[in-house]
């Protein structure tokens, strides 16, 4: 029996109540003013939008945000606090470069997450997160050859992470996968820009897919580490200097 449509209905209601952004966790209530504005210029910078050294201006922000700069401040200190922005004397905040050193410390601590979750949900996996696991990797597939420079298969990769992490029964463990999620996004897109290193992906998750159904849990841990090595390898190469 073909199960695709309600494998498809499964991964549609998580994605309205889950979120790979900052900020934007469904579960934690209304957001407040400084917290939109973050999202909104994360997202900026993690799409490539705002480019590293750029100056992020307080009374550009609220003036587009129809704010004052009180709300623009708190944002701009989230966001520091995130290390998407610097904030430097007299020049104010500016974009943070990224750096070998944050992706390196940033892929280790999203590996070892990630495993906390795969282990926490054990050898029996829910029928409703392997539906949704079924319907992600259909979706992933359908973006391995995207001409875009790989944001929105990163994006789904981050998705379906989360959804994992939110079967783990461990809130403080969702919430700490969720708080990485902005900022290991930016360097996943580097790590998937291409459609060569997409297609390495897909064979992973494939690969763990089949794990999952049969319970093979140290198949998926294993399988865990070797997508986010192999994406941090690929993303250190596009940051080493030319």
């Amino acid at each position: 029996m073909d199960t695709s449509s309600t494998d498809d209905d499964a991964l549609a209601r998580w994605e309205r109540v889950i979120s790979f952004r900052l900020f934007t966790d469904a579960r934690g209530g209304t957001l407040t003013v400084p917290e939109q504005i973050a999202a909104r210029v994360g997202e900026r910078i993690v799409r490539g939008q705002l480019d590293p050294g750029e100056r992020v201006g307080e009374q550009e922000l609220a003036d587009e945000f129809g704010v004052s700069r009180g709300p623009v401040r708190e944002a701009i200190r989230l966001l520091e606090r995130e290390g998407l922005l610097t904030v430097l004397a007299r020049r104010g905040a500016i974009v943070s470069a990224p750096s070998a050193t944050e992706l390196r410390e940033l892929f280790e601590v999203r590996a070892g997450l990630h495993e906390m979750a795969v282990r926490r949900i054990g050898h029996h996996w829910p029928p409703e997160l392997l539906a949704v696991m079924r319907a992600g990797v259909r979706r992933l597939q359908s973006l391995v050859d995207a001409p875009d420079d790989g944001t929105a298969y990163a994006e789904m990769v981050h998705r379906l992470t989360q959804i994992t992490g939110s079967f783990a029964g461990n809130e403080r463990l969702r919430r700490l996968i969720v708080s990485h999620s902005l900022q290991t996004l930016r360097y996943s897109r580097l790590g998937l820009a291409t459609p060569e290193r997409r297609r390495q992906s897909i064979r992973l998750w494939t690969l763990a897919l089949a794990a999952m159904e049969r319970g093979d849990t140290e198949q998926v841990v294993a399988l865990v580490h070797q997508r986010t090595r192999e994406s941090a390898q690929e993303a250190s190469t596009r940051l080493a200097p030319t």
